[in-house]
């Protein structure tokens, strides 16, 4: 069975690195091209010419349409033919490469993959914190060797930062403070608060030597997304969430590319010093080296799942809200036939 949801959204790129080029991605298996046309909307098509399968992402743009660099077929942004090889052929419209439902949100260019008549905006996970009008957000992208679902692993278990990131953001108290399991639905969130200790070695210096409270609530939202409210206040800020306006989220949107492999697209937004591009800089150049580290993890562990066909992933209380992601993703899947 394969382990990819359909009838979803997934990001295929940042809306910055999206232009007239041509761009090209594979999702859940389906290689696929988007580009601007001349107005500045999206297209999206199978990045196959449905003549003899070039990728139309070596072709060559005229206008908004698209040339086949084999032998000249030309397709529109509908991905139907406009243009024949032969040029006094009239066009036949039911030569057409597979069009997909593609939009503009969150600083991101999502796609639809599945039944394109299903298609709803309202069906997109819900990124507010990175448009806000009081908000600053940016990130970067991973070509990561791993099962998609390694990675909503990674990302609902932070008990990890203590070996994984131990020169950054990792602490031995995270070993020692319960975490909460929460599902609602298809969405599972997973909470832990640190109250009255040692600030982690990023974080030194923010409470002058002091101790700190510091909070992880993990959201999985479907079909592979982790959204991450994470903060860290002098003990004298108060020890409840509510206590503190100031947030920073850390934003997760892993898409699929094949079975072994995954593109993920991480950032961070915040709602203070949201005109400081020098603190946004460092704060993109931190997730970068601390994601980098996780890396070198998650694609050693898929690399020793395929060693070991005949082990399993063993499950302790740290893991329950990876666990409990991948049963929703398990059972959407079933559900979708």
């Amino acid at each position: 069975m394969t382990s990819f949801l359909r009838n979803q959204w997934y990001v295929i790129g940042w809306a910055r690195d999206i232009g007239t080029d041509c761009y090209a991605r594979t999702v859940c298996g389906e290689p696929i091209l988007v580009y601007r046309k001349a107005n500045g909307s999206l297209a999206a098509m199978r990045d196959a010419c449905p003549h003899r399968l070039l990728p139309l992402s070596m072709g060559l743009r005229e206008g908004d349409n698209i040339r086949c660099r084999y032998h000249g077929l030309m397709l529109g942004p509908d991905g139907c033919a406009v243009e024949m090889p032969i040029r006094t052929q009239a066009p036949n419209r039911s030569v057409c490469a597979q069009s997909y439902p593609v939009l503009e949100r969150y600083g991101f260019v999502w796609v639809w993959i599945g039944d394109a008549a299903r298609a709803d905006p309202a069906l997109l996970p819900d990124f507010w914190m990175c448009e806000g009008p009081d908000w600053v957000f940016d990130g970067g992208t991973y070509h990561v060797k791993c099962d998609y679902r390694l990675l909503v692993d990674n990302l609902m278990d932070l008990t990890h930062e203590t070996y994984v990131h131990a020169s950054t953001i990792g602490q031995g108290e995270l070993m020692e403070s319960e975490i909460t399991t929460h599902v609602e639905g298809n969405q599972v969130r997973v909470e832990r608060w640190m109250a009255n200790i040692p600030p982690a070695p990023a974080w030194r210096g923010m409470a002058e030597g002091g101790n700190v409270n510091r909070w992880q609530i993990c959201h999985f939202v479907m079909p592979s997304n982790v959204l991450i409210d994470v903060g860290v206040t002098p003990v004298s800020a108060g020890a409840t969430l509510e206590d503190h306006p100031i947030h920073s989220f850390v934003i997760n949107a892993m898409t699929p590319e094949t079975e072994t492999s995954t593109w993920y697209y991480w950032g961070a937004a915040r709602n203070v010093d949201i005109d400081d591009p020098e603190r946004t800089a460092r704060t993109k150049a931190i997730q970068a080296k601390v994601f980098g580290e996780d890396l070198e993890i998650l694609e050693a562990q898929q690399r020793s799942i395929e060693t070991n066909p005949d082990l399993k992933l063993a499950a302790f209380n740290i893991d329950s809200g990876g666990v409990r992601s991948r049963l929703a993703i398990s059972r959407a899947i079933r559900e979708q036939g």
